[in-house]
């Protein structure tokens, strides 16, 4: 479990191609940014700079810690701010939860900012192996052809040699 107890903003991202929505929430509860921001380097640098400026320590929690969740992470970490990941079926369910139906970039970076504030347990350290634990795997587990045919010949008998039918029954008359 990530320790919260020192943060003063939980920013949530919801991340995207082109660009990220951002809400940062304050321990009590308040809205203290919300914006759309640009998928660059440059600007959420700024952004991350002028929150901590404002308000001191920095959670910044995203939904998609790779590919297109790995700069917004990265450009955190630079600059000082903590991280975090709240998994998507986690943020899915926690999202049923508040009013409304809409899935929208602005509900869905309120609804991380919020959960990492309330419900720090759903949280997932991005340091940690567990979510990029497949990465450093030689293999993908549902592409292992290397056992399938030994378990595949214990399991079943050997088809018949092609253009060979196995005999048929003899005929019972009645």
């Amino acid at each position: 479990m990530i320790d919260i107890s020192g943060i003063n903003v939980f920013l949530g991202l919801d991340v995207g191609k082109g660009e990220h929505h951002a809400t940062a929430v304050t321990p009590a509860g308040k809205a203290a940014f919300d914006r759309r921001l640009p998928n660059s380097e440059p600007k959420l640098r700024e952004v991350f700079a002028k929150l901590q400026a404002k308000h001191g320590t920095v959670l910044v929690i995203v939904d998609q810690p790779a590919s297109i969740g790995a700069l917004p992470l990265a450009v955190a970490r630079a600059v000082g701010c903590q991280v975090a990941y709240l998994p998507g079926l986690t943020m899915r369910r926690i999202a049923d939860l508040y009013p409304g139906e809409a899935k929208t970039d602005a509900r869905d970076a309120f609804v991380i900012a919020d959960a990492a504030r309330s419900m720090p347990h759903t949280l997932r350290s991005v340091e940690s192996p567990s979510w990029r634990a497949t990465a450093s795997w030689p293999f993908i587990p549902g592409r292992r052809t290397c056992r399938t045919p030994d378990s595949a010949r214990a399991l079943t008998p050997p088809p018949p040699p092609r253009g060979r039918r196995p005999p048929r029954p003899p005929r019972r008359c009645p």
